[in-house]
């Protein structure tokens, strides 16, 4: 995948660095997303579709091998504390943890 691909990290950076893998949730610009109950708009997105309307995806969580696919922090940085707390609520609706 040469194009970047925003995925908002659940898993602590101690776990990330031990074992090169990140557990979190895909982000989307697709706009079909906005009424959709799991997905959670965070704020608008940069670069190639800037302007738009940008999404976690609550019901997709995934993994996958970072230094394998050579990924870097996103350039927005981290997600707002209370943006966070909401996706996490979100997703423990789905899988209940708590």
């Amino acid at each position: 995948m040469r194009d970047m691909h925003p995925f908002l990290v659940l898993s602590p950076q101690a776990f990330n660095a031990r074992t090169s893998l990140v557990v979190g949730l895909p982000m989307s610009t697709a706009a079909y997303n906005t009424d959709h109950p799991f997905a959670i708009e965070v704020g608008t997105a940069t670069g190639l579709k800037a302007g738009q309307a940008s999404y976690v995806l609550c019901h997709q969580p995934k993994s996958f091998d970072w230094r394998a696919r050579r990924a870097n922090p996103h350039p927005a940085g981290r997600a707002p504390d209370g943006q966070f707390t909401q996706v996490l609520a979100v997703l423990n609706q789905i899988i209940q943890l708590a």
